[in-house]
């Protein structure tokens, strides 16, 4: 079998890689090398190709009243307060900077953790609502994100409790390593921070396709990874019943199925890009050099070392979760120099995203959150 047939099988498998795994800003680049870097090209264009002829949804409403706090290059800081009560340690949820906007933390009443959150007792809450890149942002690094994540809880008012979402949680984990006196706690949810803890989608497709993939696909974005594109590649895989599953819907919600569903679709369909920098660094950092755990994380200049992390932590994770396998997250107890008596967990039914959307979650699991967050320390083990 000659070179060139070899490398055509194996851009063919790569092709598949991409149709299975090609969901989250991670995964369509990787550092295998440069062996076929004669097809990279070929394979990225293929990837890229225009996208269907629907129109764009536009970016779904929030549910919960908000105002906009403070606009910044990277977010909008949105405040979801319903209070003032300056002793009250405020919130922030760090949604995911991945696909998708941040209204998955506020789908739909009863589906929306901005909710479950004040309703359990979090009364002075926040949100990154992160931008779509733009080509001034190609160049915007990891460093340019949590040094607005930084700005943004010295508004707020230090220190915060960080809730960090799927990629917003590894962030938030970082953030408080590197600047432990800003926080008080910590909830991590389907965050892969430990990605050679167990193999994902996510860690597979960064070990297997060319690095010449990446370096393509976002030339072809004007240095930007196209949320949208990757999205057309994932949509197959969202079938009515699994957004059904993912929503977690319950017996008097059936009449409301269709609307959940609309409104899952329209946040689907509303897609963000990523600065190539930034999409760069987390997929060899993250999910192929596994820095964060092992210790080789940089962020704003300094070595991120997670065991000198003494924070509360809870940890949430989906128990079929393909995106942020449970032991990638669970890792974080062996890491930090948090006391095992101060770590909370939950390990729960249904998939990634019915860690967000889920009512059956969201009704559980986060109400317990929220009042272990509310909670003043003395109380915190009692409440949980």
């Amino acid at each position: 079998m000659n070179e060139r047939t070899n490398g055509h099988r194996e851009m063919a498998a790569g092709l598949q890689f991409a149709n299975q795994f090609f969901v989250w800003p991670f995964i369509a680049a990787a550092a295998a090398g440069d062996a076929l870097s004669a097809q990279a090209g070929e394979m990225a264009r293929l990837l890229s190709a225009p996208p269907s002829d629907l129109p764009r949804s536009s970016k779904p409403d929030w549910v919960s009243p908000n105002r906009v706090r403070l606009e910044l290059s990277t977010m909008d800081l949105r405040d979801f307060s319903t209070s003032t009560a300056a002793k009250e340690t405020p919130a922030l949820v760090c949604a995911p900077f991945a696909l998708h906007c941040a209204t998955i933390a506020d789908l739909a009443p009863g589906h929306s953790l901005i909710e479950a959150l004040i309703h359990s007792g979090c009364h002075r809450l926040f949100l990154t609502d992160w931008r779509s890149a733009t080509a001034d942002m190609r160049h915007f690094t990891i460093d340019s994100y949590l040094a607005e994540l930084n700005v943004a809880i010295d508004e707020i008012g230090a220190p915060v409790d960080l809730v960090g979402l799927c990629q917003g949680g590894w962030m938030a984990l970082v953030y408080a390593a590197r600047f432990p006196d800003k926080v008080r706690r910590l909830v991590l949810a389907g965050a892969p921070v430990d990605t050679d803890a167990e193999t994902s989608r996510l860690s597979v497709a960064a070990h297997c396709l060319p690095f010449g993939v990446f370096d393509e696909l976002t030339r072809l974005g004007d240095g930007r990874l196209q949320g949208r594109h990757a999205v057309e590649l994932w949509e197959p895989a969202l079938q009515s019943e699994e957004v059904a599953a993912a929503l977690q819907v319950a017996p008097g919600e059936l009449g409301r199925q269709s609307m959940l569903h609309e409104r899952f679709q329209v946040w689907s369909a509303s897609t963000l890009d990523l600065p190539g920098a930034f999409y760069r660094q987390t997929v060899l950092w993250l999910f192929k050099e596994n820095r964060l755990a092992n210790g080789h994380f940089v962020a704003l200049g300094r070595q991120v070392n997670l065991g000198e992390i003494h924070h509360p932590l809870f940890l949430l994770a989906a128990r079929s979760d393909q995106v942020a396998p449970p032991e990638q997250l669970m890792a974080v107890r062996r890491l930090v120099g948090t006391r095992s008596q101060d770590i909370e967990s939950a390990i729960e039914p249904g998939s990634h995203l019915s860690l967000f959307v889920g009512g059956e979650t969201l009704g559980g699991a986060w109400a317990r959150a929220g009042r272990w967050l509310a909670a003043s320390p003395a109380m915190a083990s009692i409440a949980a």
